[in-house]
């Protein structure tokens, strides 16, 4: 069978839904991988958090009726013109400079033809071959160590309308319908070069970016809303090689690990085929969520031809230096840079650093918490990413929504600090102060939580717990150290925690030595 007719037939298996390469459970594919690696360039689209679209007045809100914030100029109707939304430009300046990006002084918009139903004008406005941003980048940390992704272009482009399929998915669906409330909404289109080298970096490297955009406050970067959308590129090529692959484009990717997923079945996918000598056939993929694999969507011999053309109804951008300048200025500490400031003057482990500064908000509420309490910002980095991390996973709550104010935290671990309470109520004290937003003193008291140090009662019922339980301090008398352990609880049980375990621990040490 000639390489062409192989190819052909295995491209219409998978597209049918019969098993294609590495779909067939075999072990081959791990053995082959090993003699290969990816190279993946992501393309992420943006939607910016302006109030309005791109080129008209129709509000940019997500979760609209069907088709009710739409009009003539954003549905494309005979006789409109496109007016640029000044907002949406002064952020993708923003993002450029904060991707390193050199921001072109002059730019322009052109039209993007093509055919689909969630586009009513059959032609994108975009921009082509003069970008708002060029040759930027971004460090990304992975396995200890920093890669470095360059982008290779930012710039702006209303966005499509979208397709609501009957099946929930493209494929399997008998009818699709139209909702065009996105159609015109303000996009940013982020391209990276193929520099990335495995499904992970991939997953960091949008981790990164989605962190940059939330400092910046250009976009919600919500996924499940569509605000931030990808699409990977990936080829395959021997270990060692420095020819690039023949590349499959990746959609349907609605999660940061969808993406990883997607990036590593299809670099098993395809190092199956090399293996097998065959070769790859350029194409755009699906992402089979449920399915958990690649499929087919439509073949892509050449690259796509958009006949691009200068848009006519829109003068070009020039960009002045004291513009660029200005939105300069407005740039926040990015997260990269925070990371290695709380590194150095906090003393934060690496690891720590970079969840606290993952999200801007996280970031600002730990700093204002070590400015309150004034004592060693590990504590507090473990009470954020511990007890506050987990309640607010539990409920689903932003750090934006929680109830224990910075300074409510400060103020509860200096209670542990000076003894009021030991660090297990504390964790008590802390659940109230999270379901009521009360401050931690009120709890305590509320609650009659204070902590005992009065040596004198300690020591009664030390007594009590020692003549309660004979035959364990028998034990411990006789050199079974780890005996004392049960009698400490009996005592915090007693005290309903409010003992001081290290009071506890000496008092029943000195009871049992002295016989």
């Amino acid at each position: 069978m000639p390489e062409r007719a192989k190819v052909s037939t295995a491209w219409a298996a998978e597209a049918a839904g019969r098993p294609g390469p590495a779909q067939d459970g075999g072990t081959g594919a791990v053995a082959c991988a090993s003699e290969f690696e990816p190279v993946i360039g992501l393309e992420v689209h943006v939607e910016l958090s302006t109030k309005s679209k791109l080129f008209c007045g129709c509000q940019a809100a997500f979760n609209a009726p069907p088709n009710s914030h739409t009009c003539p100029v954003c549905l494309g109707l005979p006789g409109v013109l496109p007016v640029l939304n000044r907002k949406a430009v002064e952020f993708g300046i923003k993002t450029a400079l904060a991707l390193n990006c050199e921001v072109a002084s002059f730019s322009k918009f052109d039209r993007k033809n093509y055919f689909y139903p969630d586009l009513p004008k059959n032609y994108q406005i975009s921009q082509y071959d003069l970008p708002l941003g060029t040759s930027g980048y971004v460090d990304v940390s992975v396995d200890g160590g920093m890669r470095r992704v360059r982008i290779k272009r930012v710039h702006l482009e209303e966005d499509a309308g979208k397709s609501v399929h009957e099946s929930g998915t493209i494929t399997g669906s008998s009818f699709s319908l139209e909702d065009y409330n996105r159609t015109g909404v303000p996009l940013l289109e982020i391209v990276s070069e193929p520099d990335l080298r495995s499904p992970e970096e991939a997953y960091a490297y949008l981790s990164m970016l989605r962190s940059i955009l939330r400092y910046l406050d250009v976009s919600d970067c919500k996924m499940e809303e569509g605000s931030l959308r990808c699409d990977a590129n990936i080829s395959v090529r021997p270990k060692g090689s420095s020819v690039l692959g023949t590349p499959i484009e990746l959609k349907n990717l609605n999660s940061f690990r969808a993406v990883e997923k997607a990036l590593a079945y299809e670099f098993r996918r395809q190092a199956e085929i090399l293996a097998r000598g065959e070769r790859i056939t350029r194409e755009t993929r699906h992402w089979d969520e449920s399915r958990q694999v690649t499929v087919p969507m439509r073949r892509k011999e050449e690259a796509d031809d958009y006949r691009y053309f200068p848009e006519p109804d829109l003068v070009p951008l020039e960009i002045e230096e004291a513009w660029v300048n200005e939105v300069r200025s407005t740039l926040p500490e990015l997260p990269g840079v925070r990371r290695e400031r709380f590194m150095r003057d906090y003393g934060l482990p690496a690891y720590d650093a970079a969840i606290l500064t993952e999200s801007k908000d996280l970031a600002d509420y730990f700093e204002a918490a070590v400015a309150a309490y004034g004592g060693d910002a590990k504590a507090v980095s473990n009470w954020v990413m511990g007890e506050l991390a987990r309640l607010m996973n539990a409920t689903g709550t932003d750090i934006r929504d929680v109830r224990v104010a910075p300074t409510a935290l400060a103020a509860m671990l200096k209670m542990i600090d000076d003894g009021t309470i030991s660090g297990k109520i504390a964790k008590t004290v802390f659940e109230e102060m999270f379901a009521t937003g009360k401050e931690p003193r009120q709890v305590v008291a509320e609650k009659g939580l204070v902590q005992i140090v009065d040596e004198g009662e300690l020591a009664r019922i030390v007594d009590e717990v020692i003549a309660e339980n004979r035959d364990v301090a028998d034990e411990v008398r006789a050199g079974k150290d780890r005996a004392i352990t049960f009698l400490v609880g009996q005592v915090m049980k007693k005290t309903r925690g409010r003992a001081n375990p290290r009071a506890v621990n000496r008092l029943l040490r000195e009871r049992l030595s002295s016989g």
